[in-house]
Parts: C-alpha cells; sequence; structure tokens
C-alpha cells in the first residue's frame, strides 16, 4: 500500500482569515483606487506648507491672472497660475485640501454620534422610545436642510466653525436610520437575548454586542456622509455663506472665478476637479469598505 505525503497544515485548513481579507482589499479596484487617492489627498494637505511655493493668502497685482504652465503665456513660478488678486492657485489649492478634509470629518464625527445614538436605542428598546425618535427623524427630514443652514450662517456669521457645526448638527438623519434599522436586525439574533439571560447590563450588551456588529454600516454612513458635508461646504461658500475669505476654500474658489468663466475657465475648472477627485475617492472607498467587511462576503 502506497503511503502518501501529508499535505502541508495550510492545505489542509486553507488559507487564514488575514490573507482572505487582504486578498478582497488587493482584489477591490475600487477600493484601491479611493483609497490611493484619499491618501495622496491627505499627504499633499498635510505637507502643504512644505509643498506650497508661495503664501496662498499673498496678494500680488502684478501679477493677476497669470496663466497655468500648460497655457502659452503660463511660468513655473506659479504652476497652476494666479487668481484675481495675484495669489498663488496651487498654494491655494493644497490649503483648501486641508479645509475641506477638516470640514468633511469634524461634521462627519459630530453628526455621526448623534444620528448612532439616537439611532442605536430607538432600534434597541422600540415600543415609544422608539416612536419618539422617529418622530424626531421625520420632522428633521421634513426640513429643508440647505434653506436652514444659509438662514443660520446668515444670522450668526460665517465661519469655519459655525459651518461645521451648523452641517453637523442637521446631517445626522442619515445615520439615525440606518442604525436603527441594523440595530433592530441585530437586536433579534440569539446572542442579544443569551447576553440579557446571563445578566450582561443594557450598556454592555450595546457596547459589547450591539456596536461590533454595525460598524460595516455606521463606516459606509460616515463616508457618504464626508463627502456629502465637503460638497455642501462648497455650496454654502460658493453662494457666499461658507467659509469667509480670504481662506483658501474650494468651493470659494469656484465662487471667486465664476466672473472669470468665459476668459479664464481654469479658474473654475482646478478647484472643480479637485473637488470631484475628492468626493469620488472618499465614495469609492466607503464602497470598498461596504463590499470587503460586509459579512455575507467573508
Amino acid at each position: 500500500m502506497e503511503l502518501r505525503p501529508i499535505p502541508p497544515v495550510e492545505e489542509i485548513l486553507g488559507p487564514s482569515p488575514g490573507q482572505i481579507l487582504r486578498r478582497r482589499i488587493f482584489g477591490h479596484k475600487g477600493f484601491m483606487i479611493g483609497g490611493i487617492a484619499l491618501a495622496v489627498i491627505i499627504f499633499f494637505a498635510l505637507l502643504a506648507p512644505v509643498l506650497s511655493p508661495h503664501d496662498p493668502y499673498a496678494q500680488s497685482l502684478t501679477t493677476r491672472l497669470s496663466k497655468p504652465f500648460w497655457q502659452a503665456e503660463g511660468k513655473w513660478s506659479h504652476p497652476l497660475g494666479t487668481d484675481h488678486v495675484g495669489r498663488d492657485y496651487l498654494s491655494r489649492l493644497l490649503y483648501g485640501a486641508r479645509i475641506s478634509l477638516l470640514i468633511g470629518f469634524c461634521v462627519a464625527l459630530i453628526s455621526g454620534v448623534i444620528g448612532t445614538a439616537l439611532g442605536v436605542v430607538a432600534g434597541f428598546f422600540g415600543g415609544r422610545v422608539d416612536m419618539v425618535i422617529t418622530f424626531i427623524i421625520t420632522l428633521r427630514l421634513s426640513i429643508p436642510f440647505v434653506l436652514v443652514a444659509v438662514a443660520v450662517v446668515a444670522m450668526v456669521g460665517g465661519s469655519l466653525k459655525v459651518v461645521i457645526i451648523v452641517l453637523g448638527l442637521l446631517l445626522w438623519n442619515r445615520y439615525a436610520v440606518v442604525m436603527r434599522s441594523a440595530t433592530q436586525q441585530i437586536r433579534n439574533q440569539d446572542y442579544v437575548p443569551a447576553a440579557e439571560a446571563v445578566g450582561c447590563s443594557t450598556p454592555r450588551i450595546l457596547l459589547s454586542e450591539i456596536m461590533p456588529n454595525i460598524v460595516n454600516s455606521l463606516v459606509v454612513v460616515a463616508t457618504l456622509e464626508m463627502a456629502n458635508a465637503i460638497l455642501l461646504e462648497a455650496a454654502l461658500s460658493f453662494l457666499g455663506m461658507g467659509v469667509p475669505p480670504p481662506m483658501p476654500s474650494w468651493g470659494l474658489m469656484v465662487s471667486e472665478g465664476k466672473d472669470f468663466l468665459f476668459f479664464e475657465p481654469w479658474l473654475i475648472t482646478i478647484p472643480g476637479i479637485a473637488l470631484f477627485v475628492l468626493v469620488l475617492a472618499i465614495n469609492l472607498l466607503g464602497d470598498g469598505i461596504r463590499d470587503v467587511t460586509a459579512p455575507e462576503n467573508r
């Protein structure tokens, strides 16, 4: 009787969970493209003081509306040209990435805390608590967001802090709806009543049984809301109700360049493309995280 060699342990047990996760991450094109693009933008934003060729606030009327380097009259001293008051466009673009990322992260954090708390409480306790929180969510959805944001900023005054607070207090509804639905699904799983049966407290159940199982949905919503907050800030800045000048916001750069649309279209095109790439990268990364970490794909 011929004896066959024993195969390696790796062949018997198959790939480890870490290997499977790495394969799925590197095999997901959207996740890789979004992650790399977002990492590059964060890199340039963090190193803006080092990479910027000029002060983003310094004005020079003698060099106003200089052409970018790809045009015939362009100069490498200002690779992306200058705006209507002579400020270097590349420097303002790099510092504008800082503002967009800061607003997106802070708004996602503030609205995420509010919406997740309401959604988890409503989905876990149900009954009258669910009815009250559902009414609050419905009330928020009935309020026109842009009009309220514009009215509040117009009354209080535009600043970076005001924009972050206003957006954070108005963008929690999607978190609440998704977290409520996800919590209701987890609440009916066997391990939650089992934890209650052995005497676990409600905070312990929420932190150890509910939250770890809804993190996937939370991360996806956070990426979507981060991109949404960046676009809304750009819209408010375009309307003159967002980040005040001379702060280098991409939305403000588009607003300042609209008067030169037919003569110097690159004043709008450059910050517009930057906004498009940033929002696309965040959305691709969020979709990739959803696909990679979804329980049904493990």
